[in-house]
């Protein structure tokens, strides 16, 4: 991983890191990684193993940082309006730097893709909001949704209970970040029933979102199991799976991987849950990412169509039997 001092306009005063493979080659993806509260872009790395995984599959890598100076946490504002405005503060560094990487490594505009844990999901997701035309996917990972607070107040009340808004509304934020936007990125969401620091509720939440963004009827759940978790998927009218959730009963907050799959399994790194699944390697996996060998196929999969389905209701059900 790089340290890149200089990349442009940089009104959120954000730093830039970057994990370039050795000769990649052009048209190669882009996957912007965006860490949590508490962590840097070296530390989300050592978590997630993106830089890893870029230079053993051949893509790019984009770690932007937050510095303390702009929030005592490391936090990205995820809750101030400037900063998740299209073209403001934050928001538009990340674009700048985003623009530099496809331009320097001439990388392809079709395949970027954006990940994020906790407070960079909830980035993540005002990146998919605000420029849905630069994303081909996201995935939030005990995140919230796209305008949830404006405000600390309100942020603390969002994590602790989740946003008071219907389905509608919550898509309607999106909406008014980009207007008369046609094509959504799809996006994959990820949270735990025991998440004490983002309520559950979110993730409820940031589904109805992206369901109301891609007018897909959340009725129409496909519910498997990966990796012994539950996974809940939705399609819009040509059978491409446009949002989807993955449920971690009695998973706290935190970042799901599977010490089995890691280079040094005996070391738990900071912020990451051993849950027996690999956020990296599937969410790589759903995006394309992996170049396919016997250890990176996915096996086939048996869906089963719930009926009478609303996901604040399963998530109800989830609260009810951890307690």
């Amino acid at each position: 991983m790089e340290e890149q001092a200089a990349f442009g306009t940089n009104p959120g005063n954000l730093g830039m890191f970057s994990c370039v493979p050795p000769g990649l080659a052009e048209a190669s993806p882009l996957v912007v990684a965006l860490h949590g509260c508490q962590q840097g872009a070296k530390d989300f790395d050592l978590a997630t193993g993106w830089s890893e995984l870029g230079r053993k599959h051949g893509f790019a890598v984009l770690f932007p940082e937050q510095k303390c100076g702009n929030n005592p946490q490391n936090c990205f504002n995820w809750f101030v309006e400037k900063h998740i405005s299209r073209d403001n503060g934050e928001l538009a560094s990340i674009r700048v730097m985003i623009e530099k990487m496809l331009a320097d490594y001439q990388l392809d505009r079709e395949r970027v893709f954006v990940t994020g844990l906790s407070a960079g999901g909830a980035m993540a997701c005002a990146l998919l909001a605000s420029y849905p035309q630069l994303f081909a996917a996201g995935t939030i990972i005990a995140g919230l949704p796209y305008g949830a607070a404006l405000g600390p107040l309100d942020a603390m009340k969002a994590m602790a209970v989740g946003p008071a808004h219907s389905s509608r509304e919550l898509g309607n934020l999106v909406r008014r970040a980009s207007p008369g936007q046609k094509r959504w990125p799809k996006v994959s969401i990820w949270h735990g029933s025991l998440d004490g620091v983002v309520a559950p509720a979110n993730a409820s939440a940031l589904v109805q979102q992206w369901l109301d963004i891609h007018q897909v009827n959340e009725a129409g759940v496909l519910l498997d199991e990966v990796d012994g978790q539950l996974r809940m998927s939705w399609r819009d009218g040509s059978g491409t799976v446009v949002v989807e959730h993955y449920l971690f009963d009695g998973m706290a907050h935190g970042l799901p991987i599977d010490m089995k799959s890691r280079a040094t399994p005996g070391t738990l790194p900071p912020f990451g849950l051993d849950v027996g699944i690999s956020s990296t390697l599937r969410i790589a996996k759903s995006w394309g990412l992996l170049r396919q060998t016997r250890d990176t196929e996915v096996p086939s999969t048996e869906y089963q169509r719930e009926t009478g389905f609303h996901i604040s209701d399963l998530w109800s059900r989830i609260a009810r039997a951890s307690k």
